[in-house]
Protein backbone atom coordinates (compact mmCIF):
# COMPACT_ATOMS: atom_id res chain seq x y z
CA UNK A 1 0.00 0.00 0.00
CA UNK A 2 1.03 3.26 -0.91
CA UNK A 3 1.27 5.91 2.09
CA UNK A 4 2.30 9.11 0.44
CA UNK A 5 4.12 12.26 2.32
CA UNK A 6 2.92 15.66 0.57
CA UNK A 7 5.10 18.24 1.33
CA UNK A 8 3.09 21.55 0.37
CA UNK A 9 2.06 25.06 1.25
CA UNK A 10 1.21 25.84 -2.35
CA UNK A 11 -1.30 26.16 -4.70
CA UNK A 12 -0.03 23.15 -6.36
CA UNK A 13 0.34 21.23 -3.57
CA UNK A 14 -3.14 22.12 -2.75
CA UNK A 15 -4.93 20.56 -5.70
CA UNK A 16 -2.65 17.51 -4.70
CA UNK A 17 -4.02 17.24 -1.23
CA UNK A 18 -7.57 17.88 -2.03
CA UNK A 19 -7.62 14.27 -4.34
CA UNK A 20 -5.80 12.15 -1.93
CA UNK A 21 -7.51 10.12 0.73
CA UNK A 22 -6.27 8.14 3.55
CA UNK A 23 -3.71 7.14 4.34
CA UNK A 24 -1.46 9.62 2.63
CA UNK A 25 -0.47 12.89 4.47
CA UNK A 26 0.10 16.44 3.48
CA UNK A 27 2.61 18.64 5.31
CA UNK A 28 1.91 22.00 5.79
CA UNK A 29 4.63 25.10 7.41
CA UNK A 30 3.29 27.18 10.04
CA UNK A 31 2.29 30.53 7.78
CA UNK A 32 0.19 28.14 5.58
CA UNK A 33 -3.63 28.43 5.54
CA UNK A 34 -4.33 24.64 7.31
CA UNK A 35 -7.27 23.16 5.12
CA UNK A 36 -10.22 21.57 7.60
CA UNK A 37 -12.11 19.63 4.49
CA UNK A 38 -9.13 17.40 3.27
CA UNK A 39 -10.02 13.44 3.69
CA UNK A 40 -5.99 13.40 4.07
CA UNK A 41 -4.53 13.69 7.32
CA UNK A 42 -2.54 17.38 7.91
CA UNK A 43 0.84 17.35 9.18
CA UNK A 44 1.43 21.21 10.55
CA UNK A 45 5.53 22.50 11.27
CA UNK A 46 8.77 21.42 10.66
CA UNK A 47 10.55 18.22 11.46
CA UNK A 48 13.73 19.00 12.77
CA UNK A 49 15.80 18.66 9.68
CA UNK A 50 17.12 15.65 7.58
CA UNK A 51 17.33 13.50 10.84
CA UNK A 52 13.72 14.70 11.85
CA UNK A 53 12.05 13.54 8.19
CA UNK A 54 14.25 10.64 8.07
CA UNK A 55 12.59 9.36 11.51
CA UNK A 56 9.35 10.44 10.35
CA UNK A 57 9.38 8.73 7.35
CA UNK A 58 10.30 5.37 9.46
CA UNK A 59 7.65 6.18 11.91
CA UNK A 60 5.05 7.04 9.42
CA UNK A 61 5.92 4.06 7.45
CA UNK A 62 6.16 6.49 4.83
CA UNK A 63 6.65 4.96 1.23
CA UNK A 64 6.68 7.84 -1.37
CA UNK A 65 7.58 11.51 -0.90
CA UNK A 66 6.01 14.35 -2.99
CA UNK A 67 8.02 17.87 -3.04
CA UNK A 68 5.53 20.34 -4.40
CA UNK A 69 7.20 23.15 -1.97
CA UNK A 70 7.32 26.62 -3.33
CA UNK A 71 10.40 26.83 -6.03
CA UNK A 72 12.29 29.01 -3.61
CA UNK A 73 11.79 26.29 -1.02
CA UNK A 74 15.77 25.22 -1.26
CA UNK A 75 16.52 24.04 1.93
CA UNK A 76 13.26 22.00 2.51
CA UNK A 77 13.79 20.36 -1.20
CA UNK A 78 17.15 19.44 -0.20
CA UNK A 79 16.45 18.25 3.19
CA UNK A 80 13.65 15.90 1.37
CA UNK A 81 16.17 14.74 -1.16
CA UNK A 82 18.96 14.07 1.52
CA UNK A 83 16.35 12.27 3.25
CA UNK A 84 14.73 10.22 1.03
CA UNK A 85 17.92 9.17 0.13
CA UNK A 86 19.17 7.46 3.29
CA UNK A 87 14.90 6.39 4.16
CA UNK A 88 15.50 4.74 0.87
CA UNK A 89 11.86 6.12 0.01
CA UNK A 90 11.49 7.32 -3.59
CA UNK A 91 11.12 10.94 -4.15
CA UNK A 92 8.92 12.91 -7.02
CA UNK A 93 8.35 16.49 -7.36
CA UNK A 94 6.40 19.11 -8.49
CA UNK A 95 8.82 21.53 -10.59
CA UNK A 96 6.89 24.38 -11.92
CA UNK A 97 7.70 26.09 -14.68
CA UNK A 98 9.46 29.89 -14.38
CA UNK A 99 7.78 32.57 -15.67
CA UNK A 100 9.40 33.91 -19.05
CA UNK A 101 9.64 37.70 -20.26
CA UNK A 102 7.48 38.89 -22.60
CA UNK A 103 6.85 41.75 -25.28
CA UNK A 104 7.36 45.15 -23.68
CA UNK A 105 8.65 43.64 -20.19
CA UNK A 106 11.94 45.25 -18.57
CA UNK A 107 13.28 42.45 -16.52
CA UNK A 108 16.31 42.57 -14.80
CA UNK A 109 18.04 39.74 -13.18
CA UNK A 110 19.29 39.55 -9.21
CA UNK A 111 21.11 37.14 -7.68
CA UNK A 112 20.76 37.49 -4.49
CA UNK A 113 19.63 40.68 -1.36
CA UNK A 114 22.96 42.38 -2.23
CA UNK A 115 21.67 42.57 -5.99
CA UNK A 116 17.92 43.60 -5.37
CA UNK A 117 19.47 47.01 -3.41
CA UNK A 118 21.74 47.65 -6.30
CA UNK A 119 18.87 47.53 -8.53
CA UNK A 120 15.92 49.85 -7.18
CA UNK A 121 18.56 52.52 -5.73
CA UNK A 122 16.79 55.22 -8.06
CA UNK A 123 13.80 53.90 -7.65
CA UNK A 124 11.43 55.44 -4.59
CA UNK A 125 8.29 53.17 -4.47
CA UNK A 126 9.33 49.54 -4.47
CA UNK A 127 6.79 46.62 -4.60
CA UNK A 128 8.29 43.60 -2.85
CA UNK A 129 6.92 39.90 -3.83
CA UNK A 130 9.37 38.06 -2.05
CA UNK A 131 7.77 36.79 1.34
CA UNK A 132 8.79 38.20 4.88
CA UNK A 133 12.56 38.69 3.51
CA UNK A 134 12.32 42.30 2.92
CA UNK A 135 11.30 42.44 6.83
CA UNK A 136 14.22 41.63 7.82
CA UNK A 137 15.91 44.80 6.26
CA UNK A 138 13.58 47.55 7.37
CA UNK A 139 15.82 49.64 8.98
CA UNK A 140 18.03 49.52 6.22
CA UNK A 141 15.16 51.64 3.71
CA UNK A 142 16.96 55.01 2.27
CA UNK A 143 15.55 57.65 3.20
CA UNK A 144 14.40 57.98 -0.28
CA UNK A 145 12.28 55.25 -0.36
CA UNK A 146 9.26 53.91 0.73
CA UNK A 147 8.33 50.45 0.91
CA UNK A 148 5.60 48.53 0.07
CA UNK A 149 5.83 44.96 1.19
CA UNK A 150 3.69 41.96 0.45
CA UNK A 151 3.66 38.78 2.36
CA UNK A 152 1.86 36.71 4.97
CA UNK A 153 2.14 37.65 8.25
CA UNK A 154 1.07 40.94 10.18
CA UNK A 155 3.18 43.82 10.74
CA UNK A 156 2.72 47.32 11.84
CA UNK A 157 5.10 48.65 9.44
CA UNK A 158 7.77 51.57 10.06
CA UNK A 159 7.13 55.48 8.24
CA UNK A 160 8.77 54.28 5.40
CA UNK A 161 7.59 50.56 4.67
CA UNK A 162 3.81 49.66 4.55
CA UNK A 163 3.47 46.29 4.97
CA UNK A 164 0.70 44.18 3.45
CA UNK A 165 -0.73 40.27 4.82
CA UNK A 166 -2.21 39.33 1.80
CA UNK A 167 -2.23 36.05 0.19
CA UNK A 168 -3.03 35.19 -3.88
CA UNK A 169 -4.19 34.38 -6.21
CA UNK A 170 -4.14 38.17 -7.18
CA UNK A 171 -6.08 39.68 -10.00
CA UNK A 172 -5.39 42.49 -12.67
CA UNK A 173 -8.00 45.00 -11.23
CA UNK A 174 -6.90 44.47 -8.14
CA UNK A 175 -3.12 44.52 -8.69
CA UNK A 176 -3.86 47.96 -10.94
CA UNK A 177 -5.51 49.78 -7.61
CA UNK A 178 -2.56 48.83 -5.37
CA UNK A 179 0.02 50.28 -7.89
CA UNK A 180 -1.89 52.92 -8.41
CA UNK A 181 -2.59 53.43 -4.21
CA UNK A 182 0.73 53.43 -3.53
CA UNK A 183 2.60 54.76 -6.48
CA UNK A 184 4.77 51.82 -7.27
CA UNK A 185 7.90 52.58 -9.61
CA UNK A 186 9.48 49.15 -9.93
CA UNK A 187 8.70 45.10 -8.24
CA UNK A 188 11.15 43.15 -6.83
CA UNK A 189 9.69 39.14 -7.49
CA UNK A 190 10.22 35.75 -6.98
CA UNK A 191 9.78 33.84 -10.49
CA UNK A 192 7.64 32.07 -8.69
CA UNK A 193 5.51 30.71 -12.05
CA UNK A 194 1.83 29.61 -12.41
CA UNK A 195 -0.92 31.86 -12.09
CA UNK A 196 -1.82 32.77 -8.89
CA UNK A 197 0.38 35.85 -8.88
CA UNK A 198 1.12 36.42 -12.25
CA UNK A 199 -1.01 39.45 -12.84
CA UNK A 200 1.31 41.68 -11.56
CA UNK A 201 3.59 41.36 -14.52
CA UNK A 202 0.73 42.17 -16.16
CA UNK A 203 0.45 45.11 -14.50
CA UNK A 204 3.95 46.23 -14.55
CA UNK A 205 4.03 45.65 -18.32
CA UNK A 206 1.05 47.84 -19.03
CA UNK A 207 2.62 50.63 -16.99
CA UNK A 208 6.07 49.76 -18.07
CA UNK A 209 7.82 49.74 -15.11
CA UNK A 210 11.11 47.28 -14.41
CA UNK A 211 10.63 44.22 -12.30
CA UNK A 212 13.75 43.11 -10.18
CA UNK A 213 13.47 39.32 -10.96
CA UNK A 214 15.51 37.22 -7.96
CA UNK A 215 17.31 34.28 -10.00
CA UNK A 216 15.47 30.82 -8.63
CA UNK A 217 17.77 28.55 -6.65
CA UNK A 218 19.40 25.40 -7.91
CA UNK A 219 16.93 22.69 -6.66
CA UNK A 220 18.08 18.75 -6.26
CA UNK A 221 16.77 15.85 -8.43
CA UNK A 222 14.24 13.96 -8.06
CA UNK A 223 13.18 10.18 -9.01
CA UNK A 224 9.76 11.49 -10.75
CA UNK A 225 9.91 15.02 -11.84
CA UNK A 226 6.15 16.57 -13.24
CA UNK A 227 5.49 19.83 -14.31
CA UNK A 228 1.86 20.42 -13.21
CA UNK A 229 0.09 18.97 -10.24
CA UNK A 230 -2.43 17.23 -12.37
CA UNK A 231 0.15 14.77 -13.60
CA UNK A 232 1.91 14.14 -9.95
CA UNK A 233 -1.71 13.14 -8.83
CA UNK A 234 -2.67 11.36 -11.83
CA UNK A 235 0.78 8.98 -11.18
CA UNK A 236 -0.38 8.97 -7.40
CA UNK A 237 -3.71 7.19 -7.93
CA UNK A 238 -2.64 5.28 -10.52
CA UNK A 239 0.10 3.81 -7.17
CA UNK A 240 -3.10 3.76 -5.35
CA UNK A 241 -4.99 1.51 -7.84
CA UNK A 242 -2.68 -1.38 -7.85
Amino acid sequence: MTRALLLGGTGDALAIARNMGAPHVYSLAGLARVPTDLACAVRVGGFGGVAGLVDYLHAERITLVIDATHPYAAQMSRHAREACTLAKVPLWAVRRAAWQPQAGDDWRDAADWRGIVERIAPFRRPLFTLGREPLKHLNEIPASQHWTIRCLGTHEGTARASILDARGPFDIDGERALFDAARIDVVISKNSGGRATEAKLAVAREQQLPVVMLARPMLPEADREFDDPASALHALLALDSH
